[in-house]
């Protein structure tokens, strides 16, 4: 049995480290555009912030369990070189105030907090409680990091747009979190498997919400993009008016609700306005002939 239970730790352990690299770099295409834009736009680093932090604790936790942990360590040490290639372009990028404010995070969560966090656990704790005291830690900051999309979720709904809650990050951070709910089971690690049960019912909501809002418009966003269609054809038909008659137009015919009748009745009258002016030119022409025949 416990044979197995390497085999499946140690396959669901390769899964882990490949999907895991994939997710690092599911945001390259989000950079690549700040990098064009040179501009964060809507973009947060909380999430950047939050997963190179975790990835110390997940290091230094796996250092604790005297070589089992050695997956752990391979990947969430390519995660913390990514994550701070991420960190780096987004402070280059951003406007002052956003930079100011991600700096702070970065000294007071990412440097201070961890150089506390080691401070604690290697004066205060030994053996299996240190690894106990690191697991709990390790799972708060790992829901965290899976918590952290939380609020670009809220700007989805909020704004009905999935612009800035790319698919393909929500898709393998769900593959990720259950690779690793796996692994956690496999090698009977609590605080490995705990977290992730979370990860995968976030990155499903995620994609949910992707779903909707990326291929189903409500009733109100439809309303809206036809009332704005039929206001800028209107509007095209009232400059076609205004360039054969020129003159004043009336706030009541601005303000008119869009009416196709109601244009087609404008243009007719165009039509009989230049006609009776044709008319009138005729019929002065023929009596300026009239006059010169008498004189």
């Amino acid at each position: 049995m416990a044979l197995t239970h390497n085999v499946w730790a140690f396959v669901f352990g390769i899964m882990g480290n490949i999907i895991s690299f994939v997710v690092f770099l599911a945001p390259v295409p989000t950079f690549i555009r700040i990098v064009k834009k040179k501009s964060t736009e809507g973009f947060q680093s909380l999430p950047y912030l939050s997963a190179i932090f975790s990835a110390m604790l997940w290091i230094y936790y796996a250092m604790q369990k005297d070589g089992s942990g050695f997956l752990l360590i391979t990947i969430n040490a390519v995660g913390c070189v990514i994550e701070t290639i991420y960190i780096v372009l987004f402070v280059t990028y951003a406007n002052k105030k956003t930079r100011i404010s991600t700096l702070k995070v970065l000294g007071l969560l990412n440097f201070l907090g961890f150089a506390v966090i080691v401070l604690v656990c290697e004066l205060l704790t030994k053996g299996s409680t240190r690894e106990k005291v690191l697991g709990g830690i390790c799972v708060g900051f790992s829901v965290s990091v899976f918590a952290a999309p939380l609020s670009i979720m809220r700007v989805v709904v909020r704004t009905r747009s999935v612009e800035f809650m790319p698919f393909s990050l929500s898709l393998f951070l769900t593959l990720s979190a259950v690779t690793w709910l796996f692994y956690g089971l496999a090698i009977k690690d609590f605080y490995v498997a705990l977290p992730n049960v979370l990860g995968a019912f976030l990155g499903a909501v995620q994609m949910i919400l992707y779903i909707i809002f990326k291929y189903y418009k409500t009733p109100v966003a439809q309303k809206t993009d036809k009332s704005k269609a039929v206001a800028s054809e209107y509007s095209i038909d009232i400059a076609k008016l205004t360039t054969i008659t020129p003159g004043p137009i009336s706030d009541s015919t601005v303000h008119q609700a869009p009416a196709v009748h109601n244009v087609l009745e404008t243009q007719i009258q165009v039509t009989e306005v230049k006609s009776q002016n044709m008319n009138d030119g005729e019929d002065q022409t023929s009596k300026d002939v009239q006059n010169q025949n008498q004189v």
